[in-house]
């Protein structure tokens, strides 16, 4: 069939109508020959968003002419929020939605009762512009709910290859205990195999001759998911709670008891130091979080629909990466996504591990040449990390690699050199190692000019890789082969290059 003959079959089908009374609106085009009868699904001020005989359909509102009793007010049209997903993200929500009203210079309405819902008002003629909720769903129900359009946004701790994704925050998992528990701390690897239900007793991993106990979220959770594919198993049976506040307040009451719960709710039990398997301290500050350097940094997102949304939702969208919504975010408890700085040399443990670490693959001249450009340099916590076995950057560098672009083209880096630098981990020999880390700093920079076409040549980053140099973690465990392998941003004041080894 031909294009035309496509055109005029569409343009039939869609001409067909049964009765009208039992439809909401009727859009007729304002240049004749096509009517479409449905159930209005919604209306942003640009577009109408119906449900018809043939499925959903977006239609152009400056196309058509909506007539019967459900077509919107087209001077001031209200968009519907409806967030659905994880509740022990929840509490973003309020704090996010208020700062939005606010930097547009609108009214934020909070609703009554124990679920979240609001309002936004126009400041002088108070029309309701947005009606806001939320609704606690498991995860898979969630999803559908989005796909349907029974919802718009899923709040979620994992990306999903259907939907689109909108980095919000940062949250990190933590080991919870007792105050009293006398463990002085846990490894990654004993930490696993608590979770796998492989240890049973404090006494197999250097506590008191005492059972575990372990407690957890139900298996639904959203939270308690992203944590099972992180461990790549399902948690043991344990002793299960609705939320992480009833989880915290169970296990500071047990004194050999011991949970995995979000930075965020930690109180009244106590945080138990987390080491990798070599003993290296893994500390869950901010900075590592962003990073990801921290293994149980988990990204927190709003899931978006393969649909057009309503123009104030796509806004809400857009407003995330605003300081103002950074702000919000850190008030909440979580950590924000903006770009942090720390002087390299600040962070002694990295090199300590370093040095520890250096041996026949990791030579004197190796450390010297890093240390030579990490001096004066500030580490940012923009970094990149891809997707297992591919060269595909994982959601959260995708992310940063347009806060990236977006700081470069505001200036933030004016006077100043950007070092993209490649590591690796230390499996396999030291030169296909260092090789891999300048392919994978290469690859970042290639996507970044990608994403940013107009930046001068001059303002994008150089490339530098140092292989396994500057490990952030053992390479005993896979997750600890994960944590090495990324892309570092750093900050040079007057970055020149190494010289070049004399012939």
């Amino acid at each position: 069939m031909g294009v035309k003959a496509g055109l005029a079959a569409l343009c039939a089908a869609l001409c067909i109508s049964g009765p009208i009374a039992a439809q909401d609106v009727t859009l007729v085009a304002r240049e004749g020959g096509i009517v479409l009868t449905g159930t209005l699904q919604g209306y942003d001020g640009e577009f109408y968003r119906i449900d018809t005989a043939y499925g959903p359909l977006t239609v152009d509102g400056q196309g058509v002419i909506c007539e019967g009793p459900a077509c919107p007010d087209l001077i001031a049209p209200k968009a519907v929020m409806r967030v659905v997903g994880s509740p022990d993200a929840a509490g973003l929500l309020p704090a996010l939605f208020q700062a939005f009203a606010q930097a547009r210079g609108l009214v934020y309405e909070p609703g009554g009762g124990n679920a979240f819902q609001a309002r936004i008002l126009d400041p002088e003629s108070l029309q309701e512009l947005a009606v806001i909720s939320f609704l606690p769903m498991a995860p898979d129900a969630a999803t559908t709910a989005v796909q349907d359009g029974a919802a718009d946004l899923k709040l979620a701790f994992r990306a999903e290859p259907d939907l689109g994704s909108h980095a919000v925050a940062t949250e990190a998992l933590v080991v919870l205990v007792a105050p009293d528990n006398p463990t002085p701390d846990i490894s990654t690897a004993e930490l696993a195999m608590v979770l796998r239900g492989e240890v049973d007793n404090w006494a197999q991993i250097g506590g008191p001759d005492m059972p575990v106990v372990l407690h957890a979220l139900a298996g639904e959770a959203d939270l308690q998911q992203a944590l099972a594919q992180r461990l790549g198993a399902q948690v043991a049976t344990a002793v299960l709670h609705p939320d992480l506040a009833s989880l915290a307040e169970a296990v500071a009451k047990d004194p050999w008891a011991i949970a995995i719960s979000g930075r965020s709710a930690i109180a009244p039990a106590r945080r138990m130091p987390l080491t990798d398997s070599c003993g290296f301290p893994l500390l869950p500050t901010a900075l590592a979080i962003k990073a990801e350097d921290y293994p149980l940094a988990l990204p927190v997102m709003l899931l978006t629909p393969k649909r057009r949304l309503p123009l104030l939702t796509r806004e809400f969208l857009d407003f995330l990466r605003t300081p103002e919504a950074q702000a919000a975010v850190a008030a909440s408890g979580f950590v924000d996504r903006s770009a942090s700085r720390q002087p390299m040399t600040a962070d002694g443990l990295r090199l300590i591990n370093a040095i520890q670490g250096a041996g026949e693959d990791v030579t004197l001249d190796d450390l010297k040449r890093l240390a030579g450009i990490m001096d004066g340099a500030d580490r940012v916590s923009l970094t990149f990390r891809f997707e297992d076995g591919s060269s595909t950057l994982d959601p959260q560098s995708q992310d940063n690699l347009v806060d990236l672009a977006q700081l470069i083209a505001a200036g933030q880096f004016r006077n100043q050199k950007l070092v993209l630098a490649g590591f690796s981990d230390g499996s396999g020999a030291a030169e296909a190692n260092l090789a891999l880390s300048v392919e994978r700093a290469a690859k970042v920079a290639q996507e970044l000019a990608a994403v940013a076409p107009d930046l001068a040549p001059a303002d994008l980053p150089v490339i530098e890789g140092f292989g396994e140099a500057l490990p952030m973690s053992c390479d005993e465990t896979a997750i600890g082969r994960q944590l090495n392998r990324r892309v570092e941003l750093w900050v040079v004041p007057d970055f020149a290059p190494a010289e070049a080894p004399a012939p």
